[in-house]
């Protein structure tokens, strides 16, 4: 990049494996963040992008290979940019108290800890995505626009399997699986009460995105949200029943589980948000949601190099009150 007197010329990228196919703009956007979005539009519109020495356009599909220049006529507009946003980075070895269950074929599928968030609310907060960005550095090829990430939500206090994407195409192909409802996702909880029959409830949630809760209104503005109950054991405990049961979800909606089970009449033992009440047992302790497993489906086209059924162990915390309260 080429500075002089109150201009810079000649950015130039070169587009990788993960950019091909994608948008000229959007492929900006995203290596180069730190210059404005308005000024990506001005110098698109005056011709001052060149793909493989021709003026591109920002809806013009980038192939992998192609040379991308960019001329900016005003430093203002850079920000302390001094170069794209790919770079080599010194590698992390480990992601903290998060463990791998597989990596290969462009996933990363990993146990996350109950009360770490999986993105953050503020740069400097410790979250999922975070560790593994430091994990991978310098493990990937360079790309232009596509950065690792998570493929599906986990709610803070919740552990369990969390699939990142280590490629556009592996996204891709898993985004797709989840979109078709062809991925089975299955968790255990605590239950307040005695389930004694397996459920299915099939229910409409609408969000309310200031309290940061769901509801059951069957109407026309709720999402469907179906899930399939299976009760495994039963205890008693200080005059309280529990229940430990599995829930295989069909839909993946914000809550899905908790908002659920409390409207069905069994909440999730020390879920303050969602139960009437915090009892005895589970006073101070918060509640108890594992994503326990993650089936692909045995059909065509599934990569055979990734493990059908993926499981993660309960955490230790868990598990101790699994044993403790059904005398496992």
């Amino acid at each position: 990049m080429e500075c002089n007197k109150g201009f810079v010329k000649n950015i130039a990228l070169t587009a990788q494996a993960d950019d091909a196919g994608r948008r000229l703009d959007r492929i900006l956007r995203k290596a180069l963040p730190d210059i404005p979005l308005s000024a990506l539009h001005r110098v698109l519109r005056k011709g001052l992008v060149a793909v493989n020495g021709k003026k591109g356009n920002g809806e013009d599909r980038v192939p992998a290979g192609a040379l991308i220049e960019i001329t900016l006529k005003e430093t203002g507009a850079l920000k302390n940019q001094n170069k794209p946003a790919v770079h080599k980075q010194k590698p992390v070895s480990v992601l903290k108290k998060t463990a791998i269950l597989w990596e290969g074929e462009g996933l990363l599928i990993l146990n996350k800890p109950a009360g770490l968030a999986v993105h953050a609310h503020a740069a400097s907060a410790d979250n999922l995505d975070k560790q593994v960005q430091e994990y991978l550095q310098g493990k990937l090829p360079p790309s232009l626009s596509f950065k690792p990430g998570p493929l599906h939500r986990l709610d803070k206090p919740t552990s369990g399997i969390v699939v990142f994407a280590l490629s556009l195409e592996a996204a891709a192909w898993f985004s797709a699986l989840l979109r078709d409802r062809k991925i089975g996702k299955r968790y255990v909880a605590i239950l307040e009460g005695e389930l004694k029959k397996n459920q299915t409830w099939e229910d409409s949630l609408t969000r309310d995105t200031k309290a940061q809760k769901s509801f059951i209104e069957h109407n026309k503005n709720g999402k469907e949200a179906l899930t399939t109950v299976t009760p495994l054991k039963w205890a008693q405990k200080d005059g309280e029943d529990y229940t430990f049961a599995r829930f295989d979800i069909v839909t993946g909606r914000n809550h899905q589980i908790r908002a659920q089970a409390a409207y069905h009449g069994y909440p999730l033992a020390g879920d303050k948000k969602y139960g009437e009440q915090t009892k005895g047992l589970f006073r101070g302790t918060g509640f108890f949601l594992h994503a326990a497993e993650l089936e692909f489906p045995n059909e065509a086209g599934i990569n055979p190099k990734i493990p059908r059924i993926i499981k993660a162990p309960l955490p230790a915390a868990f598990a101790m009150t699994v044993n403790e309260l059904f005398k496992t």
